[in-house]
């Protein structure tokens, strides 16, 4: 052990001959004196030895360590000092310049929160307060949770509704059946078939679909579904919910209107609509002249979905909706394409 610790003395000391910064040197302080090292490593071994060995081998031991760490001490004042004279010359031959070395160095830049994540939060705020939890899924979701069990079978013309990105994964009849999700609804299944009413959850994520990026579509975005189920709900409980979310996220004087609209997993389906309000509803661009902005859709849970998930529709309903997060901020701020927020632009993101 003894030729151990001469060979780990040797090794250290032709080490530190080679040594120029300070990372370097506590990269040799933590090889040879850290908690790891060898030469630890012997010290807590010691105690095994005989009364003999334990006196030799301590001694010598103790002497290496102490020697080593003086001379990482001595090497690292010598550096810093160096450090501090090259500044001072560097200071000095600036030419027609005043640099003050004591002066704090410039401030980095904090960064912030994306202006879709502050929305999402700012949504998933106004549910929670409403009585809601929040729920995530997987983003890569099997057919059946995307689809079949939410009342749209393979031969249903709402597929077409969505360009499904399908995972390359075939089953021993060469049918895929894996996807990137196209709506975060697949939730609505996996809590309810793990939950029994009552069921109050929003479901905030990502989506995907393969479509052809515009100013109003992007194949990545983010939605944020909401589910209740429980009895006696009905279509005034889906109204109340959704106006006073547009009156906390939009302003308390907003004006609502809902509409009969289709979507295959609520009967019966409307969509959400508020009163513009850059013109007040008298009509202008950002509502087409129309004086109201859509901004959801929802409707009641259709029956065959309450069976799927084993739940009895004669005794529980409910409701769901469904929107888009970019779209929120698209209206309230005026932002006119969908592609600004994930172009990485700072001068675009700093606004928010």
């Amino acid at each position: 052990m003894l030729k151990n610790l001469e060979a780990i003395k040797a090794k250290a000391l032709e080490e530190l001959k080679h040594i120029a910064s300070v990372k370097d040197l506590e990269a040799w302080r933590v090889a040879h004196l850290g908690k790891k090292s060898e030469l630890t490593n012997i010290l807590r071994s010691v105690a095994t030895l005989s009364p003999e060995q334990r006196k030799a081998v301590g001694a010598f031991a103790n002497d290496v360590k102490g020697m080593l760490d003086m001379l990482y001490k001595e090497n690292l004042t010598a550096m810093k000092e160096r450090l501090y004279e090259d500044m001072e010359t560097s200071a000095k031959e600036t030419k027609g310049e005043k640099f003050d070395i004591t002066l704090p160095g410039r401030p980095v830049s904090a960064g912030r929160l994306h202006p879709s994540t502050q929305m999402l939060r700012e949504v998933c705020d106004v549910f929670a307060s409403l009585g809601f939890q929040i729920a995530e899924g997987p983003e890569v979701e099997w057919e059946h949770y995307n689809f079949d069990a939410l009342n749209i079978p393979a031969d249903h013309p709402a597929r077409d509704m969505w360009d499904t990105f399908w995972i390359d994964q075939r089953d021993d009849k060469g049918e895929r059946h894996m996807l990137l999700r196209t709506h975060t609804s697949p939730m609505q299944i996996r809590v309810m078939e793990k939950t029994k009413p009552p069921v109050r959850v929003v479901v905030p994520g990502k989506c995907y679909r393969y479509e052809a990026t515009d100013a109003r579509h992007e194949s990545m975005f983010y939605q944020i579904e909401g589910l209740a189920v429980d009895e006696r709900i009905t279509f005034a409980d889906l109204k109340g919910t959704l106006y006073e979310f547009a009156r906390r996220i939009f302003g308390q004087e907003r004006r609502v209107r809902f509409r009969c609209d289709y979507f295959p997993f609520v009967e019966p389906g409307c969509e959400m609509a508020i009163d513009c309000f850059v013109c007040k509803g008298k009509g202008c661009r950002l509502c087409s002249g129309t004086g109201w902005i859509e901004i959801l859709g929802a409707g009641m849970v259709h029956p065959q979905v309450l069976r799927n998930v084993g739940y009895d529709p004669e005794k529980y309903t409910g409701y769901a909706f469904g929107m888009g997060i970019e779209r929120i901020p698209m209206l309230k701020y005026g932002i006119d394409d969908i592609r600004l927020f994930y172009g990485n632009d700072l001068r675009f993101l700093r606004q928010f």
